[in-house]
C-alpha cells in the first residue's frame, strides 16, 4: 500500500494505524498548498478532492477519507485490535466516535488554519471547538482510550487533530484529561515512530 500524506495532517492519522497494525507500506508526500508531488507529479491527477490522506491498495485501487481509511487498515489485521469487529455495536460506537472526531473536531480547526479570517471570527470556532473538548474530557474520564483501555484507530485520529492546537493557539492542558490522553498516545513507540517519519519530533 502506499500513504499520500502532508507532515502533521491529518494523514498522520493513518499513519499511525498502518504502523500500529504492523503492515507494510511506502509513502508519497504531497505539498498541499501546490497539490504537486514530492519529485514530481500532479496530486489532481490521483485524487480529484485535492487533499490528504489517500491510500493506494495493493490492487492499484485509491481510498479517500481518514475514518474509512484507518477502518480499512484496522481490517487488514483483526488481530491487531484497531477496530471492533464489523456488525458489533463496538464497531458502531468506533465509527460514532471517528464521524464526531472528523465533523466536530477536525473540520472546527479548518478555519484556524485559514489566513483570511479575523481573530474575532477565528476565536468564535475556537469557542466551539472548547465545548467540543468539554464533552470529550467527559469521555475519556477514568479510560485511557476513547473506547476503553484498548488503542484503536479513534485515539491515533483524535491524537492527530489535537495535535494541532500548538500551532492555532489552543492549549490543551485546560482540559487536564485531554492532555494526559494525548501525551499517552504520543508516548507509543509506533505513535513515536510516526511523528519521526513526518519529522515532527527528532
Amino acid at each position: 500500500m502506499k500513504l499520500f500524506f502532508s507532515p502533521g495532517a491529518c494523514s498522520l492519522s493513518p499513519r499511525i494505524a498502518l504502523l500500529e497494525a504492523g503492515l507494510p507500506f511506502t509513502t508519497q508526500k504531497v505539498d498541499t498548498k501546490t497539490k504537486q508531488l514530492d519529485g514530481g507529479g500532479d496530486f489532481w491527477a490521483i485524487n480529484s478532492k485535492g487533499y490528504v490522506p489517500l491510500l493506494q491498495l495493493d490492487n492499484g485501487e485509491y481510498l479517500s477519507e481518514g475514518p474509512a481509511i484507518v477502518q480499512y487498515i484496522a481490517d487488514q489485521n483483526p488481530a491487531s485490535g484497531l477496530a471492533p469487529a464489523a456488525g458489533t455495536m463496538a464497531r458502531y460506537r468506533l465509527q460514532e466516535m471517528l464521524n464526531f472526531i472528523t465533523t466536530e473536531i477536525h473540520k472546527g480547526f479548518s478555519p484556524l488554519f485559514d489566513p483570511t479570517l479575523s481573530a474575532e471570527v477565528k476565536q468564535v470556532f475556537k469557542d466551539k471547538l472548547a465545548k467540543r473538548f468539554d464533552w470529550l474530557a467527559t469521555q475519556l474520564e477514568g479510560k485511557s482510550y476513547l473506547m476503553g483501555e484498548s488503542f484503536t484507530v479513534a485515539d491515533g485520529y483524535l491524537f492527530t487533530v489535537l495535535n494541532w492546537g500548538q500551532w492555532v493557539g489552543i492549549d490543551i492542558a485546560k482540559w487536564p484529561v485531554l492532555a494526559a490522553f494525548h501525551a499517552r498516545v504520543a508516548a507509543r513507540p509506533k505513535v513515536q515512530e510516526a511523528l519521526k517519519a513526518e519529522g515532527l519530533i527528532k
